[in-house]
């Protein structure tokens, strides 16, 4: 197949925070980003959300990456159902037809990821995405990755590392994720270096809707009213997990409240502990990267939480710490940006995992082509 050139693409996400899908169209060859297109995003009902969280649940006892006992089909359906539902109204809305898109970067939900045993589960399935759509599908982005003894995420890093090297800013820059699992990207001019650094919004996230029935600690508020129960960070930080060098991933749901001793918190003090956790385990890996960033880009969820950016501030001192938004990054989009950008990587041939962000055994190409 010949390499393709300057091309549209359209990417899509849904990540751990169970929040809805983002939708984001990309111009790229897979190597540079020519222009950036609309965005969009389709939330997720509380009855959807539900869904989910029990695939999540059923996830956990899976041995094999197809198999897909009971809630696990029907949640791959649903999965697979929104994404082209997703896709169909932003065409719709956008008035950008169908022929003009090259290929879709299809992520799907993310039930296990366990690249120890090597195995890693994400619902949705990506040829009957592409024949419901009629468009050619990439899917199945972390399969090959983690089946050579690589991580299998992050992914994102090539694309953050296209995303910073146009900065005008001191490098070296790191770009943080803060999804329901946070990762960071470091770069400074060669490839980068990348990995998971902790629980990003899942536990915050999993706390505010067990003691309240809230999804999330809108804006920090509960977080910012709290006291941080410094002895309990220090004892999870503890974990084996924060002294491992990158790179490294997690799966969402490695330091439940279970597996992590959680105290009787009042929500206000819950809030702020595990928001201080999400931050203090991102200052941890700094001494884990090649050099101290100068800046950190915050993109994702927990960059529209004040709270956890003045944390993120406190604790990663004297870096700077700003979000993508405030540079003029589509922060709710990167992700879904970032597929698209893989998804194009994935038709040219070309890598999209590395020794550096997944500890894979030389850069690897990934991703299923599903023709429609």
């Amino acid at each position: 197949m010949a390499a393709l050139g300057l091309v549209r693409a359209i990417g899509l996400m849904s990540g751990t925070s169970l929040d809805g899908v983002d939708i984001a169209l990309l111009e790229t060859d897979g190597e540079r980003i020519a222009a950036f297109g609309p965005t969009g995003y389709r939330p997720y009902t509380e009855a959807e959300r539900a869904l989910l969280r029990q695939a999540l649940a059923a996830g956990a006892t899976l041995t094999a990456r197809d198999q897909r006992p009971g809630v696990l089909a029907e949640a791959e359906g649903f999965v697979t159902a929104v994404h082209a539902e997703a896709v169909e109204t932003f065409l719709r809305d956008t008035g950008i037809a169908r022929s003009d898109v090259a290929v879709v970067g299809f992520h799907g939900q993310t039930v296990l990821h366990r690249p120890e045993q090597r195995l890693t589960v994400q619902l949705g399935d990506g040829a009957a995405l592409a024949k419901r759509l009629e468009m050619t599908v990439v899917h199945d982005f972390r399969a090959a990755d983690v089946a050579a003894g690589g991580q299998g995420a992050p992914l994102v890093p090539v694309f953050h590392q296209a995303l910073a090297r146009t900065l005008q800013k001191p490098h070296p820059i790191a770009v943080l994720n803060v999804g329901g699992v946070a990762n960071v990207t470091w770069v400074d001019g060669g490839d980068p270096v990348a990995c998971d650094t902790g629980p990003g919004n899942a536990l915050i996230d999993d706390f505010m809707r067990a003691r309240t029935g809230a999804p999330l600690d809108r804006d920090g508020d509960q977080a910012a009213r709290g006291r941080v129960d410094e002895d309990f960070v220090a004892r999870v930080l503890a974990h084996k997990f924060f002294g491992q060098p990158c790179p490294k991933s997690l799966d969402r749901n490695a330091f439940a409240f279970a597996n992590i001793g959680l105290p009787d918190f009042s929500v206000a003090d819950g809030a702020a502990t595990l928001s201080a956790l999400t931050a203090a385990a991102v200052a941890r890996v700094v001494a884990q990267l090649p050099q101290p960033p100068k800046g950190w880009i915050v993109c994702g969820g927990g960059a529209r939480n004040p709270t956890l950016m003045r944390m993120l501030a406190e604790r990663l001192r004297p870096a700077t710490v700003e979000t993508a938004h405030a540079i003029g990054w589509a922060t709710d989009s990167i992700e879904a940006q970032a597929f698209a950008y893989l998804a194009v990587r994935t038709l040219n041939g070309l890598p999209i995992t590395f020794p550096k962000t997944t500890g894979a055994p030389q850069p690897m190409t990934g991703g299923v082509v599903a023709a429609p």
